[in-house]
């Protein structure tokens, strides 16, 4: 009974079963399928004993000798089956054929099976050239994303250019006698360019690293960036404006200041990392609060935490906050660049980037980046 169920669910799949005899002589088991019966040349029926000559079957051929090498393996050895792989087969009016056959050892029987593909080939083909579609798309969007890329930047170079016109007749009207209300005015517009001059510093510094990706940085540990130093010497620069806001900028008081706090990256480029991160936190303070700059080290990297008490940020916000032209909620004045240049950055010198929500309201944002040793 199990042998007939054996042999429908062969049927049922289309798949011939042959169990090989003696030399190139094979027997047929369970039901033929019509595919077979339309592409053998001679008769066959459940049963009959056919011979498979490799000299005919050239798609078979070597897959034959596999077949019979498998076969003489030691069982606790030998894969439990071995496949040849698809191969097609055109008749005499042109119809083409697709099969796959795999060899198997069943209590000592030799057997083939061999599958007509059929609907399954094509859907696999199919497939592959949505493969093939969807990578040349993929290909052409960078392209473009790069074409459009290369086309922004040219475009903030110009607007740097005019905004440098401006900024010499407003120092030019600085001289003329206005009236107090002219000079009003006049710090106004000071006050716009700056902060063009801040949002078009953004763009470049962004686009600056993305293209110049290989720009060198250092791993050697005498002359790496110290993050203690610049974290002390950004702290002098802007507590000026955090007093302005009635914020307080501190150094976190467990911090060794004794420890070695050298890191791979470039010296600049971390002053700038650790600022924009300063600046943000500043952003989203309200007054009489305070940030707090900490550092961390285990044996391989040096850790970076800006912590602010404010009122955190959305998680929907959050999953975003490093991507390009990504903003917060209030979208006030800037072109979401500063927190992209801080993840592609961190990330060119092997380093990772994040933020984390404090257990009491407030935000962390970190960035950890590798010692600088001899060893690397």
């Amino acid at each position: 009974m199990s042998e007939s169920i054996t042999a429908d669910i062969f049927a049922a799949l289309n798949i011939l079963v042959l169990e090989k005899l003696k030399g190139d002589c094979y027997q047929l088991i369970g039901t033929v399928p019509d595919w077979a019966k339309t592409l053998c040349p001679y008769p066959v029926e459940s049963g009959h004993k056919i011979l498979l000559k490799k000299a005919e079957l050239s798609f078979l051929e070597n897959f034959l000798i596999d077949a019979e090498e498998f076969w003489e393996q030691d069982e606790s050895q030998q894969p439990q089956t071995i496949n040849s792989g698809i191969w097609n087969h055109v008749d005499d009016s042109d119809n083409e054929y697709f099969f796959e056959a795999t060899a198997i050892k069943v209590n000592n029987q030799k057997i083939i099976l061999i599958k007509h593909l059929a609907e399954e080939y094509q859907q696999q083909q199919n497939i592959i050239q949505k493969a093939r579609e969807n990578q040349l798309d993929f290909q052409y969007s960078v392209k473009e994303s790069q074409k459009k890329d290369i086309l922004i930047h040219c475009i903030i170079h110009d607007m740097a250019g005019q905004l440098s016109g401006i900024n010499c007749c407003f120092a030019l009207l600085d001289l003329e006698n206005l009236t107090p209300k002219g000079k009003e005015t006049l710090n106004i517009g000071k006050q716009q360019t700056i902060k063009q001059e801040m949002l078009i510093r953004e763009i470049l510094d962004a686009f600056s690293v993305e293209m110049q990706s290989l720009e060198a940085f250092t791993v050697n540990p005498e002359i790496a960036p110290d993050a203690l130093l610049i974290t002390q010497q950004i702290i002098q620069v802007l507590t000026p404006s955090f007093s302005l806001n009635h914020v307080e900028l501190k150094l976190a008081a467990d911090v060794n200041m004794n420890a070695d706090w050298k890191v791979v990256g470039d010296k600049s480029r971390l002053e700038r990392v650790i600022t924009n991160l300063t600046e943000n936190a500043l952003h989203h303070s309200p007054p009489n609060t305070t940030v707090t700059i900490g550092l961390q080290q285990d044996d391989n990297t040096i850790l970076v935490t800006i912590d602010d008490q404010g009122k955190g940020v959305a998680p929907e916000i959050a999953k975003n906050l490093f991507k390009k032209f990504a903003q917060g909620t209030d979208r006030t004045g800037k072109v979401g660049l500063g927190l992209y240049f801080c993840r592609i950055t961190v990330e060119r010198w092997g380093g990772e980037i994040g933020y984390s929500p404090l257990p009491e309201n407030g935000s962390r944002f970190w960035f950890s980046l590798p010692k600088a040793t001899d060893k690397q």
